[in-house]
């Protein structure tokens, strides 16, 4: 292996960390590498072609009072594969909250556990205001650009894909929006356009644009919300955007006081918008369903007179009933998602009729959906999943889902090691849904090392097709993404 140390952070933790989100499995880093001629188990296939991307929340100072792990600094890590070659570089994104700490060396922004008022910073970004906009949630390529986002709304910082060099931040020709942008901003693959949303406090609660090709916003359009609501994902069809309004939100008594806190609103129904793609405030159609609050979207599409919606329905979504963590891990038994119970779900809204259906598709706990990109928006049979670890926000192993046929295969790491959000990358000249690799990042307590592990995504409880050793063990994060080398 040959490895190049770009960088390194500053960072106050305690030597003896034992935080279970800045140790173990979620321990936290501080040096940025290059690294290539990486030692291989297995061969890189030649027809894998393209960058695999993920984000990483890290810490690196102690907090102001109290730290959660969606606080930490963006880590990206990047993995790019041509002709049978990797290469590997991880950077943190240069977000303003990242740089300022730097050169204060402390935490300045109050934590999502936390009153605002504590921050020691004049101001902040987000949908409730005065927090570290960290950018290290979510990532995607568009537009050859790798954008990096905050799910509580902020600026899109831009990095090359596969060197992680900054490129400053998303302008979309100067219309970025006031108001930021979640985190699931939508690519589809077949017209190049961004879909992405933003919510807040302040009427009308919710906004929607689309962004085309060569970075220019091309719609911006309100969604106006009964109040200041939570949606962390959105999804989209060929023809409809679909955005929702679900019974999980900031307590309206509480808001008042600048305090957030969340409950769970059981007798009201979860609401979902469909917009044309272009479409207007006017053009929305609304739909109900029952009560949940959903995290993530897999896919949707459109059949006959029906748009279909995939994603996964928490049962418990505040964790009622279950025994609150220690004050200094406040919240933390809503991390495992075990304990919200959530479960893949399906909806259909009959554009006719105005009439939703929901049916189960599983009794196993998944989330972190993954799918072929190139049935975005377009009838799915497979989607690639994550198994959610008891007690702690990671996960243990993977799920093929056939959607179709109902079945579901489980690939297995082995005992103390943990995977990464798991993206489907189509082999060049690819010509089937599964006929490509899964990707992934693991980190193997056992052996304190971690591995980009390459799958056959038809046969994915095979042997690896490869295994690639990385230059240091990388914490559990969030999400990650895949573009092909002609996106690059």
């Amino acid at each position: 292996m040959t490895t190049t140390t770009y960088n390194t952070v500053d960072s106050a933790l305690p030597p003896d960390d034992d935080h279970p989100y800045r140790s173990g499995v979620w321990q936290a880093q501080t040096t940025e590498y290059d690294a290539w001629d990486m030692p291989v188990i297995g061969e890189i296939p030649d027809d894998l072609n393209g960058v695999y991307l993920r984000n990483t929340e890290t810490a690196l100072f102690e907090p102001i009072k109290r730290y959660h792990p969606f606080d930490g600094d963006g880590l990206l890590h990047s993995i790019s594969f041509e002709a049978g070659e990797a290469r590997y570089a991880c950077r943190f994104v240069r977000t303003d909250g990242f740089l300022a700490e730097q050169q204060a060396k402390r935490s300045l922004w109050a934590g999502i556990a936390e009153h605002p008022s504590i921050a020691l910073a004049e101001s902040g970004k987000g949908a409730r205001s005065m927090m570290k906009d960290n950018a290290s949630t979510d990532v995607i390529v568009h537009g050859g650009q790798a954008l990096a986002s905050f799910y509580q709304c902020g600026d899109l910082y831009a990095l090359d894909p596969r060197t992680l060099e900054d490129q400053g931040r998303a302008s979309w020709g100067g219309r970025f929006p006031a108001e930021g942008v979640s985190a699931h901003p939508k690519l589809d693959e077949h017209t190049g356009e961004l879909l992405f949303f933003n919510y807040g406090i302040d009427a009308p609660h919710m906004h929607y644009g689309v962004v085309d090709p060569s970075g220019e916003l091309t719609t911006y359009v309100d969604i106006p919300l009964p109040g200041p609501r939570l949606p962390h994902d959105m999804a989209f069809t060929e023809n409809w955007s679909i955005l929702n309004d679900l019974p999980l939100f900031w307590r309206p008594d509480a808001l008042a006081d600048g305090y957030y806190s969340n409950k769970f609103h059981r007798d009201m129904p979860s609401r979902f918008a469909l917009i044309p793609r272009h479409g207007d405030t006017c053009d929305i159609r609304w739909f109900e369903a029952d009560p949940t609050f959903v995290l993530h979207w897999t896919n949707a599409y459109e059949d006959g007179d029906e748009v279909v919606l995939d994603g996964f329905f928490q049962h418990n979504p505040t964790a009622s009933g279950v025994e609150r963590a220690d004050p200094q891990y406040k919240g933390f038994e809503t991390l495992d998602m075990n304990v919200l119970g959530s479960r893949a779900h399906r909806w259909r809204f009959n554009l006719v009729t105005g009439q939703t259906s929901e049916e189960v598709l599983s009794d196993r706990c998944t989330e972190f959906p993954m799918i072929n990109g190139r049935y975005g928006g377009r009838r799915h049979r497979y989607s690639y999943e994550a198994r959610c670890t008891e007690g702690l926000f990671a996960f243990d192993a993977l799920i093929k889902r056939d959607v179709d046929a109902g079945t579901e295969e489980l690939i297995e790491f082995g005992e103390g090691v943990f995977v990464s959000e798991t993206v489907m990358a189509p082999r060049t000249g690819a010509t089937a849904e599964d006929d490509g690799y899964l990707v992934t990042f693991t980190t193997d307590m056992v052996n304190d090392w971690s591995e980009c592990v390459v799958l056959d995504a038809a046969r994915p409880t095979d042997e690896p097709v490869a295994r690639i050793r990385l230059p240091q063990r990388i914490s559990s994060g969030t999400h990650a993404t895949w573009a092909p080398l002609e996106d690059l």
